[in-house]
């Protein structure tokens, strides 16, 4: 037996010795890879297009985690052919980088919702959200009629854009000034929303609820899923075909 088979052996049956080595080897292993992050800036490359959230879209946001969307609904799409094929490109890293938290979720009772913006109209988002059967007949999500009925109460936004600022999100003074009337200015169809949409580049500014005399929950969450999958424009980021 050679001597390192012997030390081999040795190591094996010392429970100590052993528990040792292998705290050694994960720590060494666990070092080469966390401590190059401590050198780079960022570890999700920068995709052209992505912008924070305007003011509605982020209640939208808000209301969409406290009805507990995420619990059926995923919003990552994986690179797998059949996903792709189904719901769109597959989801870039950048795409939830000014999500706190992010939304990928781990369960599809309903289908991914990282493409959903713009797939159908507002009128089918509104009723959807109303009575989820009239326009899918094998759905089994409840009703969240009352969405429609009730006044947004979204709290200051300049508060929580301040907030979001803390956490790397990068809304600009003049953002945070005007977030309270941004709020509602991109939901009223007779609003200037020329500097809103300045702003926030792809912002869909218009009456989302169908009733533009009150800015209700329902117009906040359509704002958000209308916007989901829309700032990326993967087309132009495609490989070009090469000319024969």
């Amino acid at each position: 037996m050679s001597s390192f088979a012997q030390k081999h052996k040795k190591l094996e049956r010392n429970v100590t010795l052993l528990a040792v080595a292998a705290f050694a080897v994960v720590a060494v292993g666990g070092i080469v890879e966390i401590a190059p992050l401590f050198w780079i800036d960022n570890t999700i490359e920068k995709v052209e297009g992505m912008r924070p959230y305007t003011p509605l879209e982020l209640a939208g946001r808000n209301i969409y985690m406290r009805e507990g969307c995420y619990n059926c609904h995923s919003q990552m799409v994986r690179p797998f052919r059949d996903e792709v094929e189904r719901y769109g490109h597959y989801s870039l890293a950048a795409e939830s980088m000014y999500d706190h938290p992010f939304q990928w979720g781990s369960k599809r009772t309903g289908p991914d919702l990282a493409r959903v913006g713009k797939r159908y109209s507002d009128e089918w988002h509104v009723q959807h959200l109303i009575d989820p059967r009239s326009v899918v007949p094998e759905s089994i999500m409840p009703g969240y009629a009352f969405l429609a009925k009730r006044e947004l109460k979204a709290g200051d936004m300049t508060a929580h854009l301040k907030a979001q600022r803390t956490v790397g999100v990068p809304y600009s003074d003049d953002d945070i000034a005007k977030a309270n009337d941004d709020l509602f200015a991109q939901a009223d169809p007779e609003a200037d929303t020329a500097d809103l949409l300045a702003r926030y580049p792809k912002a869909q500014a218009r009456d989302f609820d169908g009733n533009p005399a009150k800015l209700t929950e329902m117009d906040a969450l359509v704002a958000y899923l209308q916007m989901l999958g829309t700032l990326v424009d993967f087309e132009s980021a495609a490989p070009q075909e090469i000319e024969r």
